[in-house]
């Protein structure tokens, strides 16, 4: 018999949104945003409905997707600090050209060439330059595999409209009769025992949370420009899978979509990001694999750190071993098979808010959240209700803190073990109540 050829690597091309949060789609079933583009892809693939990012900041977000670590092991915990790779970790782009991958990036920042990545265009160059640069290397022909991270920029240019900016990326239109703007959601409200050190980052960054003076208008305004800028990439989207259609590639690649963090929409009169809501941590994260025809929807039960799992469903598809540092899971058996597999049963999102000239108010506060199938624990280890506790089957709005009632005492404890098991494990510094640390 003639020697078997094995089949070639697959290409993987991520693309990657900034600041969407998981459901300001319309294929997870929002009816005040139309997103044809991303829908298909949801049609052709598997959308996980529960994946959440690291951090909900722009840098420490990223800083996992390519190093497989979390801000704190990294060293990434805030937009300030340099997006390096240290000596005891490995990055992405470096370890898939070990196996013969040509590994490409452009579009929204930090620059990843210290993580062996070329870069196309300049570093952070506006979304309608992303996709023809993206598209060009798409249609280029190579005979190795190829890593592309496609990073555009919106809808994070909600920031410059909250703060009456000019929009970098997309021009949008808002149109004055408010009849045509969404609803609040139905959780707009402050809710009862929310920590103190939510509103002390808010009151700390009124450029940027300018929303306390909000009406309720304002906030369906700005509900309805977020939604046209999340359209505005999509439309880019569209574009950029029109040109790996016309590549040829469309069959051998992997696409993997997602976003580096979610946006506050309106709930709890919040903005932007950087707090444990659900709506700024959790991420819409969609993986299509031509060469499986599994398509749907991956249950609530598959609980996805993208930060990172990205890193080691990189490295599954291309048929290398992820570095021993990283602990994230592969996404290649859930999206390719349909036998349950063994998986998670809690993940960990952190975050760090500065708290600048709030008069008797500390410099900085480590947050943390332990995320699991039905509860939530967030804990702001400062201030009034530091401890946040939701049931998220019940409360998906996470109007109600739990924390505060005696009848949940023995699964806060679990919680807490849950969080100081994580921290020792992972060296991080947060203090966890009622641990001695």
């Amino acid at each position: 018999m003639p020697p078997t050829s094995s089949p070639p690597s697959p290409n993987i091309l991520l693309i990657l949104t900034d600041q969407l949060s998981a459901d300001a789609l319309s294929c997870a079933g929002n009816q005040w945003v139309k997103t044809p583009a991303i829908d298909r892809l949801s049609e052709r693939g598997v959308r996980f409905e529960r994946a959440y990012c690291t951090h909900p900041l722009c840098s420490p977000a990223r800083s996992s997707l390519f190093t497989g670590l979390m801000p704190h092991q990294s060293g990434v915990y805030d937009n300030s600090i340099p997006f390096t790779v240290g000596a005891d970790c490995t990055g992405l782009g470096a370890h898939l050209r070990q196996a013969g991958y040509h590994c490409a990036y452009v579009g929204r920042g930090p620059a990843p060439d210290i993580h062996g990545f070329e870069l196309l265009g300049e570093n952070d160059c506006m979304d309608p330059v992303v996709t023809p640069l993206a598209s060009r290397f798409l249609e280029t022909s190579r005979t190795e595999p190829f890593l592309l991270a496609v990073s555009y920029h919106n809808p994070h240019n909600i920031c410059e409209w909250a703060r009456r900016q000019n929009l970098r990326d997309a021009a949008i239109e808002v149109p004055s009769d408010r009849r045509q703007w969404p609803p609040l959601p139905a959780n707009f409200a402050v809710a009862p025992y929310e920590a103190d050190a939510v509103r002390w980052y808010q009151q700390s960054h009124l450029h940027a949370h300018p929303e306390p003076d909000w009406s309720a208008d304002d906030w369906r305004e700005y509900l309805y420009a977020y939604y046209r800028l999340v359209e505005a990439v999509d439309a880019q989207i569209a574009e950029l899978l029109a040109a790996l259609e016309r590549s040829g590639a469309a069959e051998n690649t992997i696409i993997i979509f997602s976003s580096d963090h979610g946006n506050g929409c309106a709930a709890h009169r919040w903005n932007q990001k950087t707090v444990l809501f659900e709506e700024c941590i959790r991420i819409p994260l969609i993986v299509v694999d031509p060469r499986h025809g599994r398509r749907g929807v991956v249950d609530r039960s598959h609980l996805v750190s993208l930060g990172l799992d990205f890193f080691t469903t990189a490295c599954d598809y291309a048929g290398v071993a992820a570095p021993d540092e990283c602990v994230g899971l592969s996404l290649r058996h859930p999206v390719c098979a349909d036998t349950p597999t063994p998986w998670r049963d809690h993940l960990f999102v952190e975050t760090t808010l500065h708290i600048d000239g709030v008069p008797n108010k500390p410099n900085h506060i480590l947050a943390r959240a332990v995320i699991g199938e039905r509860y939530k624990y967030a804990v702001y280890p400062l201030g009034r209700n530091r401890e946040q506790l939701i049931d998220l089957h019940r409360d998906p709005g996470e109007m109600i803190n739990l924390a505060v009632l005696a009848h949940y005492e023995e699964e806060l404890r679990r919680q807490r073990d849950l969080l100081a098991a994580w921290k020792k494990s992972t060296g991080d510094k947060c203090p966890v109540p009622g641990a001695g640390t």
